[in-house]
Protein backbone atom coordinates (compact mmCIF):
# COMPACT_ATOMS: atom_id res chain seq x y z
CA UNK A 1 0.00 0.00 0.00
CA UNK A 2 2.98 2.06 0.00
CA UNK A 3 3.47 4.51 -3.05
CA UNK A 4 7.35 4.16 -4.21
CA UNK A 5 8.21 8.13 -4.92
CA UNK A 6 11.01 8.14 -7.67
CA UNK A 7 13.03 11.50 -7.82
CA UNK A 8 14.74 12.26 -10.90
CA UNK A 9 17.90 13.57 -10.79
CA UNK A 10 18.12 17.91 -10.15
CA UNK A 11 20.54 19.13 -13.08
CA UNK A 12 23.43 21.36 -11.92
CA UNK A 13 23.60 24.26 -13.56
CA UNK A 14 26.47 24.38 -16.52
CA UNK A 15 29.90 25.30 -15.36
CA UNK A 16 32.48 27.22 -17.41
CA UNK A 17 35.46 25.63 -18.52
CA UNK A 18 38.46 27.36 -19.93
CA UNK A 19 41.34 25.56 -21.90
CA UNK A 20 44.84 26.82 -20.98
CA UNK A 21 48.74 26.08 -20.37
CA UNK A 22 50.21 25.48 -17.61
CA UNK A 23 52.75 27.75 -16.56
CA UNK A 24 53.76 27.18 -12.97
CA UNK A 25 53.10 24.39 -10.52
CA UNK A 26 52.78 25.78 -7.09
CA UNK A 27 52.80 23.75 -4.08
CA UNK A 28 50.65 20.11 -4.15
CA UNK A 29 47.75 19.39 -5.97
CA UNK A 30 47.89 23.16 -7.52
CA UNK A 31 48.72 24.06 -10.64
CA UNK A 32 48.41 28.06 -12.37
CA UNK A 33 46.54 27.99 -16.20
CA UNK A 34 46.99 30.92 -18.75
CA UNK A 35 44.37 31.14 -20.56
CA UNK A 36 43.83 33.67 -23.31
CA UNK A 37 41.38 34.90 -25.07
CA UNK A 38 41.16 37.35 -28.77
CA UNK A 39 38.74 39.51 -29.04
CA UNK A 40 38.64 42.84 -31.23
CA UNK A 41 37.95 46.75 -29.70
CA UNK A 42 34.62 48.17 -31.01
CA UNK A 43 36.31 51.51 -31.26
CA UNK A 44 39.48 51.36 -32.64
CA UNK A 45 39.10 47.88 -34.19
CA UNK A 46 42.07 45.92 -33.20
CA UNK A 47 42.62 42.71 -32.00
CA UNK A 48 43.03 42.15 -28.33
CA UNK A 49 44.35 39.49 -26.37
CA UNK A 50 43.45 38.93 -22.78
CA UNK A 51 45.32 37.28 -20.70
CA UNK A 52 43.80 35.20 -17.00
CA UNK A 53 45.68 32.96 -14.69
CA UNK A 54 43.22 30.43 -12.44
CA UNK A 55 44.93 28.72 -10.17
CA UNK A 56 43.50 24.98 -10.46
CA UNK A 57 43.31 21.82 -8.42
CA UNK A 58 44.84 18.73 -9.93
CA UNK A 59 43.96 15.94 -7.79
CA UNK A 60 46.72 13.66 -9.14
CA UNK A 61 49.70 15.70 -9.79
CA UNK A 62 49.73 14.66 -13.31
CA UNK A 63 49.92 18.12 -15.10
CA UNK A 64 53.48 19.80 -15.80
CA UNK A 65 54.41 23.41 -16.70
CA UNK A 66 53.70 23.43 -21.08
CA UNK A 67 50.68 21.08 -21.09
CA UNK A 68 48.02 22.58 -22.88
CA UNK A 69 44.75 21.43 -20.51
CA UNK A 70 40.90 21.95 -19.85
CA UNK A 71 39.63 23.55 -16.80
CA UNK A 72 35.88 23.69 -14.93
CA UNK A 73 34.60 26.24 -12.23
CA UNK A 74 33.85 24.31 -9.12
CA UNK A 75 33.03 25.39 -5.63
CA UNK A 76 35.93 27.23 -3.55
CA UNK A 77 38.67 25.16 -2.13
CA UNK A 78 41.17 27.43 -1.11
CA UNK A 79 41.47 31.33 -0.75
CA UNK A 80 42.68 31.21 -4.72
CA UNK A 81 41.68 27.90 -6.11
CA UNK A 82 38.18 27.89 -7.60
CA UNK A 83 39.21 25.72 -10.53
CA UNK A 84 39.67 21.91 -11.26
CA UNK A 85 41.77 20.12 -14.27
CA UNK A 86 39.42 18.06 -16.09
CA UNK A 87 41.79 16.33 -18.69
CA UNK A 88 44.71 17.09 -20.13
CA UNK A 89 45.16 17.68 -24.13
CA UNK A 90 48.17 17.80 -25.32
CA UNK A 91 51.10 17.35 -23.17
CA UNK A 92 54.86 18.98 -23.36
CA UNK A 93 56.52 15.47 -23.72
CA UNK A 94 54.07 14.96 -26.93
CA UNK A 95 55.14 17.98 -28.19
CA UNK A 96 58.41 17.09 -28.28
CA UNK A 97 59.72 20.49 -26.39
CA UNK A 98 61.40 17.70 -23.71
CA UNK A 99 64.88 18.32 -23.58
Amino acid sequence: MSEEVVKEPVERNRRKTRRGTVVSKSGDKTIVVLVERRYHHKLYKKQLIARNKFHTHDEENKAVVGDFVEIQECRPLSRMKRWRLVKIIDTKAAAGEVK
